[in-house]
């Protein structure tokens, strides 16, 4: 048994915590808001009620933790980090459930100000989707068959799939460094068509299913996203699924076209619910800490991303503000000085 502190008290944390829990772990769950956290009960891919444990105090949530796992929206990142950081000591592991904008690089470089090396794991998404039906409940939809992980430094891969797999199970593929991780995570481009071509649903508030709404034309928007993400991947040899084998493994459908994938998961009943707000991490979230890390990739690797920054550009002016001054993590770490190389040599772990 592992004690595994949990910084976020989302689906995501919960969802965490409940697996956690099934595997005969000890979750102990942070958050900012320090709100009283009831028993859970879960529904969807698990089912049952969970007795979660809520410290108030961050430093007594990390105190004689094995494991520290922040599990909360890229733009709350760097700041529970920073909190964090004072509280961090030898002989604990983080993960960072999904690894957002080189948020990874962010902590070590501010550990190495400390003295202090930890390592890093980074997961390309969450172990599990879902979502808070009310205080008191939750839903998980799914337990992901297959998560991309990699570690800084990126020698360490043996021993965090080791603890990865003992914590969650066998579902963890390792790839190559940081900037692999960067790229795998699907959910921006999906997520950025989705709400591009939704838009007005979100806006007036109105309750609709996000897979009937992948209809063939927003489908073939995600693949064209896709192909552009695949291009820079392939400029910095790194390794990553397509969003077909995402959906195929994610959501359990068979590889086609996009759209076909979405109607086969609504043909089974999944009706997944859309934002009904703009206020949606969908945007707030996925431009400035996904869309704009991996347009910025694009231009070091020389494979611009015309739809990625046109996307950005497009939600930008929908918002009436610059989404991508949103992100401040890239800031954080000087990335805008890095050339390419200069960023394989730090996604290695080296200085």
């Amino acid at each position: 048994m592992m004690r595994v502190a949990i910084l976020g008290t989302g689906a995501i944390g919960l969802g965490a915590a409940a697996l956690l829990t099934e595997r005969g772990h000890e979750p102990v769950l942070w958050t900012r808001s320090a709100t009283p956290l009831p028993v859970q009960e879960a529904s969807g891919a698990l089912t049952g009620r969970y007795a979660l444990r809520l410290e108030p105090e961050i430093a007594a949530a990390l105190a004689g933790a094995e494991v520290v796992m922040l599990a909360l929206p890229a733009y709350g990142h760097k700041a529970v980090l920073d909190a964090a950081l004072p509280h961090l000591a030898e002989g604990q592991t983080v993960i960072l459930s999904g690894h957002l904008s080189f948020a990874g690089l962010y902590l070590a470089q501010r550990l190495a100000e400390r003295g202090l090396r930890l390592p890093i794991i980074l997961w390309g998404t969450t172990v599990t989707t879902g979502r808070r039906l009310s205080p008191e409940s939750l839903r998980i939809a799914t337990i992901r068959a297959k998560v991309d992980v990699a570690t800084l430094p990126a020698g360490g891969i043996g021993s965090g799939l080791t603890l990865c797999e003992a914590l969650f199970g066998e579902r963890f593929v390792p790839r190559e460094d940081l900037i692999a991780i960067a790229l795998s995570n699907v959910n921006p481009q999906n997520h950025m068509a989705i709400a591009l071509c939704n838009l007005t649903r979100m806006e007036r508030g109105e309750a609709w299913s996000q897979n009937e709404n992948i209809t063939d034309a927003v489908g073939r928007l995600i693949e064209a996203l896709d192909a552009e993400r695949l291009a820079i991947a392939e400029a910095f040899g790194a390794t990553v699924r397509t969003v077909r084998q995402h959906f195929h493994l994610s959501f359990h459908v068979e590889e086609a076209p996009l759209g076909e994938m979405a109607r086969a998961m609504v043909a089974r009943g999944d009706r997944t619910m859309a934002p009904a707000t703009l206020e949606t991490r969908y945007v707030l979230e996925d431009v400035p800490f996904g869309l704009v890390p991996t347009a910025r990739l694009g231009r070091l690797a020389g494979r611009p991303a015309v739809l990625h920054e046109a996307g950005i550009a497009l939600l930008s002016a929908l918002y009436g503000r610059d989404l991508a001054a949103a992100n401040d993590l890239l800031p954080a770490i000087g990335f805008e000085g890095l050339s390419a190389e200069r960023l394989r040599v730090l996604a290695w772990g080296e200085s």
